[in-house]
């Protein structure tokens, strides 16, 4: 890797067409124009995540100096809405299905943690008439699964501003992982069918529920500990009241505000809250990737155009994070820069010798077929 080389250069050494081009087949789309392409809008809309352009109309004065197709702005915006965002969607949970890598875990737990959670970008109410919010707004959310471990999505949804969490958690949980969400996924009977499909969870729930019969756990509660109760009960009253018994945790956040945890994990009570208070990394996450690329400014107006350039920004963000994740241990301690750091340096061509001597060994080509 050279000074000049540009970040559009490293997005088609990393995903060249042809891997673009079979989730367009898959999807059924029929390329309709030659001069602009479905690959040509996806090194748009990744060059406009990591650069953050600001607009179509940006974007196609500055795409020739990033080694991209000269057009105007018009054909760009007209392509971003009859591409079906599925091709990008696809693209991403490819990326994302072979190239996390496996973190050490902190804690001795038979599973990794899964966070739950989403973010919603709003714009005014006549920039996205089919996604309309509460008052003079509109809006997406993307709803997402993040592997702490990792730094990494592991699986993303989409839907307009107004969807409940809840209702995405189904497409987003996965029995392999212990999921830890807030308030918004806590449906009692729901809690039954994962203690039956054996998914490991810590979820937060309301302050006014109401327990049922409830019966203490045995155990020492260390000095200094944050936990105030600890029992079984079933959740809830009436017809919303679950079927089976569930672990209840009370305790003090930092603040001193009341959290109840439900659970069915057998853990330590303390190692219950460490692995609740894991969730706030999501929001690290939504807010690193909402200043860096690009996230919030949307650009088109039809669902196609504005999950396209969505999940387009979240590839960026995977492959960014793959980048660093492997040069940085090849760098000296004394050249170390953090992720927003990186970034910000690749961005303005201002990589120290040390970080593009690294990335010439990364293993841009992925072995793996695409099914």
């Amino acid at each position: 890797m050279n000074k000049s080389t540009t970040f559009s250069q490293l997005v088609q050494t990393a995903l060249p067409k042809e891997i673009v081009d079979s989730f367009s087949n898959s999807v059924g789309y029929r390329e309709v124009g030659r001069k602009f392409t479905v690959y040509d809008l996806f090194l748009f809309f990744a060059q406009a995540a990591s650069d953050q352009w600001k607009s179509y109309r940006e974007g196609a004065l500055r795409a020739p100096a990033c080694h991209l197709v000269k057009t105007c702005y018009s054909t760009v915006s007209k392509k971003a809405g009859d591409v079906p965002f599925g091709i990008f969607k696809q693209l991403l949970h490819y990326l994302l299905g072979h190239c996390n890598r496996q973190a050490k875990r902190k804690l001795s737990l038979p599973k990794e943690l899964l966070i739950l959670d989403s973010t919603k970008i709003t714009v005014g109410a006549g920039r996205l008439p089919w996604a309309p919010l509460k008052g003079e707004r509109a809006g997406v959310k993307l709803h997402v699964a993040y592997k702490p471990t990792q730094g990494q999505p592991h699986r993303i949804e989409e839907t307009t501003g107004n969807r409940p969490d809840l209702l995405s958690s189904d497409a987003l949980r996965d029995t392999d992982y212990i999921i830890v969400a807030d308030r918004a996924y806590a449906k009692f009977i729901r809690f039954d069918t994962y203690v039956q499909e054996r998914q490991s969870f810590v979820i937060r729930i309301r302050d006014n529920a109401t327990f049922h019969q409830p019966r203490p756990r045995k155990g020492k509660k260390p000095v200094g500990s944050p936990i105030l109760e600890d029992f079984t009960c079933q959740i809830g009253r009436d017809a919303k009241r679950s079927k089976q018994r569930h672990r209840i945790i009370k305790l003090q956040d930092p603040k001193g505000n009341p959290v109840i945890l439900a659970t069915n994990l057998t853990r330590s009570a303390e190692q219950i809250a460490e692995l609740y208070r894991a969730r706030w990394q999501i929001e690290t996450f939504f807010r690193w990737v909402k200043q860096h690329v690009n996230v919030p400014v949307l650009f088109g107006t039809s669902p196609n155009a504005v999950y396209s350039q969505l999940y387009i920004a979240m590839t960026v963000y995977v492959l960014l994070k793959m980048l660093f994740d492997h040069v940085a241990p090849h760098v000296h301690v004394s050249a170390s820069l953090s992720l927003t750091l990186f970034v910000r340096a690749l961005r303005h061509h201002h990589l120290a010798p040390e970080w593009r001597v690294a990335l010439t060994t990364f293993p841009f080509t992925f072995p793996f077929p695409v099914s």
